[in-house]
């Protein structure tokens, strides 16, 4: 049997395929990685491990952070796309060149252990070389030919997340109204900046050209949960974590901010059970909503003067991608913060950086370097040189 490195297969995307042969017909081998939360199961996978995941309407952050893991392929045990409303994870993947097989047929998850070797060869999948089970293999046309025809539909994907909306306005209106009692936090958000990083759409990007505010404006940092890693893998440090600690990892929880549990309006908060494993103290806040909403409702009531969002939730498709009956919370929380509210996106078109203390040091330099050239090379100026030198020697007593 070829090697994983030879030209029959490849891991991740192939570079060397034989002749005759196309990248998208050949098989690909790796180790299975199952996880039926997406989110989690990005952070164990590897360059070429082939993904098995469980995930309905593949939404866009899941595919990006799939994409970016390395993976050879992904298995999925759900449809990827079930029609409901125009998700673009499909198509990401598609376009990365990362396979991927819907498998509805068996449970893929009794069928695999995590770990052991598989082999994927058009829509069949294989344990040494015999067939487990098949599936259906989404072609970049397939899958925006589907995307365009759930796009053409957007109008019943929009009365449905309107009617649900307006069924959860009701158990929610105490984000509109500012009924939220929250727990006394060590962190002052009076007169401040307030950068809030969610894990949300090109929160990687929008965090990396921010580099520049956050260096000169120096917000107070409050990462909702996955967000936390993001900020650190950016150099920075979060001043606050808040959310149900579910995406963060160990270290981030470390990194001795605050942490904030978002708890649900009747007290339940299973983070806290992580937080006491890990010997954390912490803070409860029982609040509906997202903790994306939370976050921006603290920051709001405890003073702030703006409050920049990085990968927050702004148009309905990423409402969808949320996968939440009523997003309620979303427009409440937006109605409620009002004109202090901006994305991350405004800021960096906006916002022009300033010299800097390196920069002025710099430019400091150059003046004097200037000025020394200029009096060398001007015969007329020898005696101003002269008198300023003596008028030094008499200040400092030479």
């Amino acid at each position: 049997m070829p090697s994983p490195t030879s030209g029959r297969f490849r891991l991740g995307r192939r570079e060397d395929p034989t002749p005759g042969e196309t990248p998208e017909d050949a098989p690909i081998r790796g180790r299975a990685r199952c996880g039926k939360r997406t989110k989690d199961l990005v952070k164990r996978l590897s360059t070429g491990d082939i993904a098995v995941i469980d995930h309905a309407d593949l939404d866009r952050i899941a595919a990006e952070d799939l994409v970016s893991s390395g993976v050879g392929a992904v298995l999925n045990n759900s449809q990827s796309s079930t029609g409901h409303y125009p998700n673009i994870g499909p198509l990401l993947l598609a376009r990365a060149g990362v396979p991927l097989i819907d498998v509805g047929s068996v449970d893929l998850f009794e069928l695999l252990e995590d770990g052991e070797q598989i082999e994927v060869s058009e829509d069949r999948i294989l344990r040494d070389g015999e067939r487990i089970a098949v599936g259906e293999r989404l072609t970049l046309d397939q899958v925006a030919e589907r995307l365009e025809s759930q796009r053409q539909l957007i109008d019943r994907a929009l009365a449905d997340f309107a009617t649900n909306t307006i069924e959860h306005v009701r158990e929610e209106s105490e984000l509109l109204s500012g009924a939220i009692e929250f727990p006394p936090v060590a962190t002052d958000f009076r007169d401040r900046h307030v950068l809030i990083v969610v894990r949300g759409p090109d929160y990687r990007d929008d965090l990396a050209a921010l580099g520049s505010y956050i260096r000169d404006v120096r917000p107070l940092i409050v990462a909702v949960d996955g967000g936390a890693d993001a900020v650190i893998e950016a150099g920075f440090k979060p001043s606050m974590i808040l959310g149900d600690m579910d995406s963060a990892s160990d270290a981030a929880l470390r990194s001795k901010a605050e942490l904030v549990v978002h708890a649900y309006p009747d007290g339940r908060a299973p983070g806290c059970e992580r937080l006491d494993e890990l010997g954390l103290e912490h803070i409860v806040a029982p609040a509906a909503g997202t903790s994306e909403d939370v976050a921006m409702l603290l920051a709001h009531e405890r003073g702030a003067r703006l409050i920049v969002t990085v990968g927050a939730h702004f148009n309905l498709t990423e409402f969808l991608d949320k996968n939440r009956a009523g997003m309620s919370s979303t427009f409440l929380t937006r109605l409620r913060v009002g004109e202090i509210l901006v994305d991350a996106k405004g800021v960096s078109r906006l916002y022009r950086p300033g010299l800097g203390g390196w920069g002025m040091a710099m430019f400091a330099v150059a003046f004097i370097v200037l000025l020394v050239i200029v009096l060398i090379a001007s015969p007329s100026l020898d005696s101003v040189t002269e008198l300023l030198w003596l008028k030094l020697r008499h200040v400092f007593g030479g």
